[in-house]
């Protein structure tokens, strides 16, 4: 066996506690983000701390990509239900219930309306232009030089820039 250089020992690791990670982590972090797992939750899992997560996904591809890959999937499947909960949506429900005098599962659809807060939500992110709550709108002497504006333009422009220029005060 060669001996090992500078401060690498016989493994070919480099001084300090060896690592505790495996490669079959990758795969149960994947299963675990699908679940909405958090990194805390799975320093947790794992039993090291959150900075070890991120040491993790820093050292070793495998692990980093399957993290995204399965919190993506996670986010995926929150986004459908925002979507489903925003349009309504009909399920399928099984209730005891007695039925001449004998108890029976009854299977029926129930219908969930439309939630207009979750309407709200998903407009607001997926088309903020049009759905954001604060508009702006431009004052009439935008863009335009002194010179091109009227008497009532220029007032408001001052007095829409008074609360920028320095107080008689700071001037020397």
């Amino acid at each position: 066996m060669p001996a090992p250089k500078g401060n690498q020992n016989a493994k070919g690791n480099r001084g300090g506690r060896p690592t505790l990670y495996k490669p079959a982590y990758a795969a149960q972090a994947a299963k675990a983000c699908q679940a909405g797992f958090t990194d805390q939750e799975l320093a947790d899992l794992f039993g090291v701390a959150v900075s070890t997560i991120s040491a993790w996904k820093a050292e070793h591809v495998e692990f980093s990509d399957a993290l995204k890959a399965g919190k993506a999937e996670a986010d995926d499947r929150v986004e459908r239900a925002l979507y489903h909960r925003a349009i309504g949506y009909s399920h399928s429900v099984e209730k005891p219930m007695v039925v001449d005098k004998d108890v029976r599962i009854v299977t029926y659809t129930a219908r969930m309306p439309p939630d207009t807060t979750a309407c709200i939500f998903w407009l607001k992110n997926r088309n903020p232009e049009e759905w954001r709550d604060k508009t702006q709108v431009e004052p009439s002497w935008a863009g335009k030089k002194p010179s091109e504006m009227t008497n009532e333009e220029l007032d408001a422009a001052y007095l829409a820039l008074l609360p920028l220029l320095p107080s008689p005060e700071t001037v020397n």
